[in-house]
């Protein structure tokens, strides 16, 4: 004798089987790891005209800010019109893939150029905003540098 199991089970069954669905998506979704771009995005989103008008300054100059990675070092090469300059500011390397990468170094210059050891960095993928002063004006760039190499 087959035994049939009538509709109203049918029913009942599949909505508990959604439900216990829905509880295990939740529960994980609680320990999956969610990093902020900025801990203070909103002051941020204040000062972001300030950043708008250092970019335009950026764009003005003769030559974008040369980076690049060797074995050792990250090095940051100034335009040239900076040449005798006191240069001043701060590198922030944004990792977007952990916050804990994420690394906010001083720029020290000699001749133009800011080198920066690899071994205060992770080998992964950094956005790099670069924000600097000189002869009184603010400038920013912001590039990207892969280290996972």
């Amino acid at each position: 004798m087959i035994m049939r199991i009538s509709w109203g089970y049918k029913i009942a069954l599949l909505y508990c089987s959604f439900v216990a669905l829905m509880i295990v998506l939740v529960v994980k979704s609680m320990h999956q790891k969610i990093d902020l771009v900025s801990k203070d995005y909103y002051a941020e989103e204040l000062a972001f005209q300030k950043q708008i008008d250092a970019g335009k300054n950026q764009s003005a100059l003769s030559a974008a800010i040369g980076i690049h990675a060797d074995a050792q070092n990250v090095v940051i090469e100034f335009p040239s019109e900076f040449k005798n300059e006191s240069i001043q500011g701060k590198v922030h390397f944004y990792a977007p893939a952990n916050a804990d990468f994420d690394k906010d170094i001083p720029l020290a210059t000699a001749n133009n150029i800011c080198m920066i050891p690899r071994s205060l960095l992770q080998h992964t993928r950094y956005s790099l905003k670069i924000n600097w002063e000189a002869a009184g004006k603010k400038y920013y760039q912001e590039t990207d540098l892969n280290l996972a190499q």
